[in-house]
């Protein structure tokens, strides 16, 4: 090998290596929703990754990250349906200098409308004669996931639009999100769960609209902005007058929306809103610009996944150094002992931030962060506050020129080896992250967290026992577990401070509304390790009482669907605890409902029949009798298992009108039976 090839080599090898870490990146970011690089980062691996394919053009591949936009699609659950146009993303910079040398490359008489660039999901909707008919994904740009279920619980997205002034077919793109105000409340509720939060909006928006429940999409509160328009025989030369006609309709398209004829209008812009949009109810991270003639887009075309006639600016995350005074260590419901961060305050997006998660063990170690430190906090998109590094340390400065030296300089922070709380020694489970007090009964964190968790909505819902209240009654020996609850007495409430005879009223009608709840909320109230509200119902579907309950193996659990060997193992390990039998029998006595009631057995054996046992079967088009929803349901009450795709175990597609050409098409070569709305019907009667 000549002595270029081995300068070449490192290179064509980092060209590999970033392939595979956008990949990677790629899909953690769109399908997992658990982002691991940030939108810099990601860019900047982007932009080396494409200067590296242009230095070595025979290493051309299709398939690389530069050739196609990242995908959401989802493997199972939601139809995949092919775009009309393809639906590309955008370039982009975070330089304000690249930005006019973009302006001022256009034709000299191009105007620009300016847009601010909304942090959420995007999505494609669809009218045929006034009626919204599919809701699609980006997806792989090529095709999306049609999540219409889920899109028709937006309020601000009409579902039907009764105008004499509309085409047969146009499509309306945007972002779906989570505004601030339901962002925060959605990620109290999982901390009061101890459920990993959402890093940003975006993500949370994201996990929602992929959700097989419309009715917890509804709850959750998703919101969105539309921004182009696009099929045949449309009103409006402009990009502009569409979107002013889009108004005129009925949609929700932004009033920031601005048309910039120079360049100097256009810094002036980005400049406004760089300040004004931490004002906003929802997350926004950067600008847009398109052209507004829609000849001069045309003219101007595209590259293989992005428009020549359109480019974002995104506003740098913002971050401040500041001073790690020390860590210190909360103790969860479950006992996950998490590190935070205490630091000299600093104001970043309009707040003062003092704490921020340090998550665990690991992520200290792989910072190499001690109390002393200089760090950097960020917030930028996301209302979480983080540590993404840290300034070397004087020892490190000094010993820059030698290495052996540094390499000697191990982190002295020591994770804590007892509880904060009770002093009991920690435990790691293998293959967790998380160090965790086992002393479930007896550490005053863990007693509180598990009867907050046990009153909240979703489980027992008794109004009057908030977290001070808790806290109060611990603190005079009332309350020690779940069960204590249904010992108190209204003389001893009304006799503490702050609360009173008519509180002590109301909270003891809480407390006897909450006999009637439902087994399977009974179960997860109790709150047993990473069993959750689903996994709780489809638990009870199986055991429809405790005393069966308590009998199962771990074998026989992981049988049922969402149950892995780790949840079987917690249910189990519950169950062998003598002090949970304790107080469940005090539960039990006390008149929870630890079965399902005849009527809920009754209702269950009525709707399940064998019918449709270990068919796999596929939905297509629409229906007249029963929505596509309902149809889900009827096929699983019955047996049977919804896929979104077809392919050899496709066992029959329920086809309605207006089945998807490439269904039918792959049916047919696969030798797929097509079955109408009425013989399905007929079938499971």
């Amino acid at each position: 090998m000549d002595l270029f090839s081995e300068i070449e080599e490192p290179e064509r090898e980092e060209l590999k290596r970033l392939r595979k870490e956008l990949e990677e990146a790629n899909y953690k970011y769109y399908v997992l929703n658990m982002p691991t690089l940030s939108d810099r980062e990601f860019d900047e691996k982007m932009h080396r990754l494409q200067a590296l394919e242009a230095q070595y053009p025979d290493m051309f591949d299709p398939k690389s990250p530069t050739q196609h936009v990242g995908s959401d699609l989802g493997k199972k659950g939601f139809e995949q349906v092919k775009h009309k146009y393809p639906m590309l993303s955008l370039a982009n910079s975070y330089s304000r200098e690249e930005i006019e040398d973009w302006v001022r490359k256009l034709p000299s008489n191009a105007e620009i409308v300016c847009e601010l660039k909304y942090d959420g999901l995007s999505i494609s909707l669809w009218y045929e004669n006034g009626v919204l008919t599919k809701a699609l994904t980006r997806g792989d740009g090529q095709q999306g996931d049609d999540v219409i279920a889920n899109i028709k619980t937006i309020p601000s997205i009409p579902w039907r639009i009764e105008r004499n002034d509309i085409p047969a077919f146009f499509e309306l793109r945007g972002e779906v999100l989570l505004p601030w105000e339901r962002f925060e409340a959605l990620n109290k509720e999982r901390e009061e769960q101890e459920e990993p939060l959402f890093a940003n909006p975006r993500n949370a928006a994201s996990g929602t609209l992929k959700l097989q429940d419309p009715r917890e999409v509804a709850r959750r509160g998703l919101d969105a902005y539309l921004y182009y328009m696009l099929g045949e025989n449309l009103p409006g030369t402009t990009h502009y007058e569409r979107l002013e006609t889009a108004k005129r309709w009925g949609f929700h398209i932004s009033d920031a929306i601005k048309v910039c004829k120079n360049v100097d209008e256009v810094m002036a812009y980005i400049a406004y809103w760089d300040t004004e949009r931490k004002n906003l109810p929802v997350a926004t991270d950067g600008i847009v610009l398109k052209v507004n003639n829609l000849v001069q887009q045309e003219e101007l075309g595209f590259t293989a996944k992005t428009p020549r006639w359109a480019i974002a600016y995104k506003f740098p995350a913002e971050k401040q150094l500041t001073l790690l005074k020390e860590i210190t260590y909360q103790v969860g419901r479950t006992g996950v002992v998490t590190p935070v961060a205490n630091l000299e305050p600093v104001q970043l997006s309009g707040t003062i931030v003092q704490r921020a998660t340090l998550h665990n063990e690991d992520f200290i170690r792989s910072l190499d962060i001690r109390p002393g430190d200089r760090v950097w906090v960020e917030k930028g998109g996301e209302i979480i506050p983080k540590i993404t590094g840290r300034e070397k340390r004087e020892e490190e400065l000094s010993t820059l020129n030698s290495p052996t030296s540094i390499n000697s300089q191990l982190s002295t922070f020591n994770f804590t080896d007892k509880c904060p709380e009770c002093g009991t020694p920690l435990v790691r489970i293998p293959g967790e992250a998380a160090w965790r007090c086992p002393n479930e009964s007896g550490c005053p964190p863990q007693i509180k967290g598990k009867i907050e968790h046990f009153v909240s909505r979703k489980a027992m819902n008794i109004d009057g026992l908030g977290e001070e209240t808790i806290d109060l009654l611990y603190q005079k020996d009332l309350l020690h577990n779940i069960a204590d609850i249904y010992d108190l007495k209204l003389e001893d409430i009304a006799a503490q401070e702050r609360l009173g005879e008519k509180s002590a009223q109301n909270m003891l009608a809480g407390i006897e509304a909450s006999k009637q709840v439902p087994w399977a909320r009974v179960l997860f109230a109790l709150g047993i390790r990473m069993v959750g509200e689903t996994t709780a119902k489809k638990i009870a579907r199986v055991y429809t009482s405790i005393d069966a309950l308590q009998w199962a193996t771990a074998e026989q659990l992981c049988a049922i669907e969402d149950v892995g060997p780790q949840i079987a193992e917690n249910i189990v390990a519950y169950f062998n605890d003598i002090r949970n039998l304790e107080i469940l029998d005090r539960l039990r006595k006390a008149g929870l409902q630890m079965a399902l009631s005849e009527e809920e057995i009754s209702n269950l054996k009525s709707q399940i029949s064998n019918v449709l046992q270990g068919q796999s079967i596929v939905i297509s088009g629409t229906f007249s009798q029963h929505s596509r929803d309902e149809y889900k349901a009827l096929i699983e009450a019955h047996g049977g298992k919804n896929v979104g795709s077809v392919s050899k175990k496709t066992s029959f597609i329920l086809a309605g009108e207006n089945m998807g050409p490439e269904k039918r098409k792959k049916a047919e070569d696969l030798g797929i039976q097509l079955m109408s709305e009425e013989e399905f019907l007929q079938m499971i009667q």
